[in-house]
């Protein structure tokens, strides 16, 4: 009885030291993730965004699934005038998806011409 009662104590504190340490990496991951963001063009106009740049991400991926080659926060014509401009690669191109930056609307969500902007 003895014998399992030790056991138990030695599972848990093992079991508690391997929690403690995937805490510990997950979070050193996201401080890395956070260091290693880069600025964007149009970043001196997020100020005047109601929505983040991560966020205008997610719904962009959203709308149009794949692979994001370029982002900018821009002034233009439609919605709220301010939103996020991706290009987004697939297999058949590239894709062009405004998101206003002030309502998370997709604005644009279409195959990119010949002469992209």
């Amino acid at each position: 009885m003895l014998y399992n009662n030790k056991l138990s104590i030695l599972a848990l504190a093992l079991a508690l030291a391997t929690a403690g340490t995937i805490a510990y990496a997950a979070n050193a991951t996201t401080a890395e993730q956070h260091a290693s963001v880069k600025p964007f063009k149009g970043e001196k106009l997020a100020k005047n965004a109601k929505i983040s740049m991560a966020d205008a991400r997610v719904i962009a991926l959203k709308a149009h699934p794949g692979k994001i080659a370029d982002e900018e926060l821009e002034k233009e014509k439609g919605g709220s005038g301010l939103r996020y401009s991706f290009d987004i690669k697939d297999a058949k191109g590239t894709q062009e998806v405004g998101v206003d930056a002030k309502t998370g609307k997709v604005l644009e969500n279409k195959l990119e011409g010949p002469n992209p902007d």
